[in-house]
């Protein structure tokens, strides 16, 4: 019997962030957080599922905090000597990360699933959350840009993200299923909110939510669906969220946030910052601060979004 107490969507350093405040303020084993794949590629031959590894590093508390990506004390022999054989070396693979990558590999190749590999995985790393992946079938985000459609990873890392954005789809969604395990997290008596973590919505949390029917099993549970903001002050702390809004003709604000996730959500969290701005008439609204510069602030904005849900009550 699962005894999950908040489902948490996310993808990325700003999502992996809140998720492990809210790891350190839940008991252990209540939190199960459904990560974003879209991002996911072969390189190298090898699967690579950038946001999966981001949120495991991260709840681990072996993450490298300098680049907010990647393994802490990594070394770089591996790519020091690809680069010498003249290798692909625009994505950058650290000695203990490429491990799992490659263990990661071999087991998918034996034909076990994403979903039983991170389980694994993450009771290896002493994870005491669960990590699903939002689906075991394969679902790619393609971006439509000024210089032509791209793969995600080809975008935003070998191109840092730089080419206008025009249009963004999610290649596989429609013939993708929701995990198993999301059902089990679900049924949870114990679940008393859903968070959808302040990563990017259109890179991010919309490929999660592209998998057919599982928008609406998170509606259908009953329990408050409370989205906490990207922006700040109009601009994204991390990564092109803003810059993608604006290309895209959106409102870099909390209100455009609020319209893009609809009837899905409850309730939105915003920082102090933009306590004096327009808010999304109707919708209930927490301040905050979401900056989350240290464990402290992590921690802080876990309890103030789950205290919100707690007041707002079940879903009529």
């Amino acid at each position: 019997m699962s005894d999950v107490e908040v489902v948490a969507l996310t993808g990325g350093i700003g999502g992996a962030k809140l998720a492990l405040g809210l790891q350190r303020v839940l008991p252990p084993g209540a939190l199960a957080c459904v990560v974003n794949t879209g991002d996911d590629f072969v390189h190298l031959g090898l699967h690579v599922s950038p946001d999966l590894d981001t949120t495991l590093y991260t709840l681990a508390g072996c993450e490298n905090r300098e680049y907010g990506w990647g393994r802490r004390d990594e070394t770089w022999t591996f790519m020091h000597v690809l680069e010498e054989l003249g290798g692909e070396t625009w994505f950058r693979l650290g000695d203990g990360d490429l491990a799992l990558h490659v263990e990661r590999t071999r087991r998918l190749g034996a034909g076990e699933t994403l979903s039983a590999v991170m389980d694994d995985v993450g009771r290896r790393f002493g994870v005491a959350s669960r990590l699903l992946p939002m689906s075991n079938d394969a679902v790619r985000t393609r971006v439509q840009t000024s210089d032509g459609e791209l793969a995600f990873q080809e975008y935003f890392v070998k191109l840092h993200a730089e080419p206008e954005v025009r249009a963004i789809g999610f290649a596989g969604a429609a013939e993708a299923r929701a995990p198993a395990g999301l059902a089990e997290v679900l049924a949870s008596a114990r679940l008393r909110a859903i968070v959808i973590c302040p990563s990017n919505p259109y890179l991010s949390i919309d490929p999660i939510l592209a998998v057919p029917g599982l928008a609406a099993a998170l509606r259908g549970r009953g329990v408050p669906i409370v989205a906490v903001s990207p922006l700040i002050g109009g601009r994204a702390v991390k990564g092109p969220t803003a810059k993608i809004m604006r290309e895209l003709g959106i409102e870099t604000s909390n209100r455009a946030i609020a319209a893009h996730y609809g009837d899905l959500l409850d309730a939105l969290v915003i920082d102090e910052a933009d306590r004096l701005v327009e808010l999304p008439r109707g919708l209930p609204t927490q301040i905050a601060r979401t900056l989350m510069q240290s464990i402290d602030e992590r921690e802080a904005l876990a309890r103030t979004t789950l205290e919100f849900a707690d007041r707002l009550g079940r879903r009529g």
